[in-house]
């Protein structure tokens, strides 16, 4: 299964709040919903918090997340005419398209937490992570599962933890923006806040990090979730 990111970022002109309101009612469910390849779909509203990672911080508002089983499918989804003649034409009537990020990952759950649900007030932190330079791949890939990840896991809060590795193809032809997407949930947006300023976070979560990713390509958002197609897939 691909688990696909998208990062998008208001057009000019557009306020963050019109920018969600239009992606999660609007083109979501008319256009992006309607191709048919995509087996889940959520849109991951960004809230305001304290303490996010990256300077400077990301401008984008939002993040598509896009389940395809497979890359024929995802081939598929592009060239379908919900794609080209729906959701590809209406993305300049929202988004700065030219500032979007699309991350295709495999991912790996660390801690399981409970099912998937359209309700409750959960709130995640999505981090995006480079590694350091002289690094090579696989070791990053396996480090992030182990030592780092076993760190992540004690965060406190944490009710969820989802760690995605960038796919093999985004580095035929060089390096990819990023290597991994990695997703931490918690109770609400006040234990998210609670969990950013914690000394475990700030002290023992960022000198594991550091060990494996460059700081300066480490940026993360903190959202709400808005199930399109999901949590059970099509």
């Amino acid at each position: 299964m691909i688990h696909q990111f998208i990062l998008a970022a208001p057009k000019p002109g557009m306020t963050a709040q019109e920018f969600q309101d239009y992606w999660v009612n609007v083109h979501a469910v008319r256009y992006a919903a309607k191709i048919p390849q995509i087996r889940k779909y959520m849109v991951d509203t960004v809230v305001d918090v304290e303490g996010n990672l990256g300077t400077p911080a990301l401008p984008h508002q939002g993040i598509a997340e896009i389940w395809l089983a497979n890359d024929e499918e995802q081939l598929a989804s592009l060239q379908s005419d919900e794609f080209l003649n729906g959701a590809r034409p209406d993305e300049p009537n929202w988004a700065a398209f030219w500032m979007t990020i699309v991350v295709d990952a495999t991912a790996h759950e660390i801690v399981p937490g409970p099912p998937p649900s359209r309700d409750g007030d959960q709130a995640k932190l999505t981090v995006l992570m480079k590694r350091r330079p002289g690094l090579d791949l696989d070791d990053y890939r396996k480090r992030s599962l182990d030592g780092y990840a076993s760190v992540v896991r004690e965060v406190p809060g944490l009710r969820r933890y989802l760690h995605a590795h960038t796919r093999d193809g985004a580095y035929v032809f060089g390096e990819a923006a990023f290597d991994s997407v990695e997703q931490l949930w918690f109770d609400d947006v006040a234990a998210l806040q609670e969990a950013l300023r914690s000394p475990y976070f700030t002290e023992q979560v960022k000198a594991a990090r550091d060990e494996i990713a460059d700081p300066r390509y480490v940026f993360s958002l903190a959202v709400k979730e808005n199930w399109i197609i999901g949590p059970e897939a099509r």
